[in-house]
Order: structure tokens, then sequence, then C-alpha cells
């Protein structure tokens, strides 16, 4: 079974985080919802409060999953300033497990040293920071590494994730039970 880990700091972006979490578990994926700090309850951007499965701290460190999930919004930078994020990121990148990242989180993924060399995309609002953004591109992969541009290409991110951990098949399967395009 493909195993997800999403892990959503205060501030999250809602659409984001939620859209991506319901179309791998229709993909039939193991996904769990982990809050960045202790309480499971945690407050997205728009106010729309999400109950977490568990919160990072209760998991185990190794943090064996097929993917870790960074989502966008203001919430980002409780990302960036987290030590143990970084840690957990560049041991993911180190033994080329796989990342995904959506909006200004790949901002996380830069601080942690992974876009040298590297294409990616991201939210335009991020191009101070991220300059070699392929502004065009919905989702880039690039390696282990997955990103996307924003709440608008939620689902084609997730749909892309699915093609890439278990196959076109199950990815245009789930895109038209959902009426969505599968763009490969």
């Amino acid at each position: 079974m493909v195993t997800i880990l999403t892990i959503l700091p205060e501030g999250f972006e809602e659409i984001e985080a939620i859209t991506p979490i319901d179309i791998w578990r229709r993909a039939g994926f193991e996904v769990t919802v982990a809050s960045l700090n202790a309480p499971r309850l945690v407050s997205g951007r728009s106010d729309i409060v999400v109950q977490a499965d568990t919160s990072l701290a209760e998991l185990e460190a190794d943090l064996v999953y097929d993917l870790i999930f960074l989502p966008g919004g203001p919430g980002v930078k409780r990302l960036r300033s987290s030590s143990k994020i970084t840690e957990i990121i560049k041991r993911r990148d180190a033994a080329g497990r796989f990342i995904a990242a959506i909006c200004a989180a790949p901002l996380v993924l830069k601080d942690a040293g992974l876009l040298e060399r590297r294409k990616y995309t991201a939210h335009p609002s991020t191009e101070t920071e991220l300059n070699e953004i392929l502004s065009i591109q919905s989702v880039v992969v690039d390696g282990n590494l997955i990103t996307s541009r924003g709440a608008g290409t939620s689902v084609v991110f997730a749909l892309k994730v699915v093609e890439i951990l278990a196959g076109v098949n199950l990815a245009q399967k789930v895109g038209l039970s959902i009426c969505a395009e599968v763009v490969s």
C-alpha cells in the first residue's frame, strides 16, 4: 500500500492540503495527516479547522512513508522555521525518497539546499527567493521532488502523484471519477 505523510502547519492553504488528501485516499493510499506542532486541530489560512490524525512529534523518527507532502499557504513560514522539517527533508532527499511541495512550500526545499541544479515550480509570490521557477508548468517532477504552483493546480498535482506512485491507469481512473483530466 502506498503511504503518504501530509504535514500541516497553522495557516496551511486548505485547498492545497485537502484536495490532494482526498484524491490520494480515493486512490486507496494510506494518508496520515500530522500537525506540525502538538495540537491536532490545525487552522488553515481561511480559518477552516482540520483535525490531524497525529502530530509530527508523535511519529517515529524514521518517517517511513512513500512520500512526504508539504502544502503551501502562510503556514510555510512555520515549516521553514522548523529544524525538524529541514532535517526530515534532507534525510529523505539523501535517500532518494519522494518529497512533494506546492505553492510556497518549495521554499522549504530551498532552505534545505535541495533545489540547486534541479527543476521546480512554485507560486509566483516566491519568485524573489526562487528565481528559477518553471512558471508555465502546473507540476514539475525532478527525480524524487514533485512541485506544483498553487491551489488551482491541486487536482493535477495530486493526480500526478498517483501516477508516479501507482501508475497512470489508477491516476486516470481516479481522475475520471471526479471529472478531471489526467495530464501525463
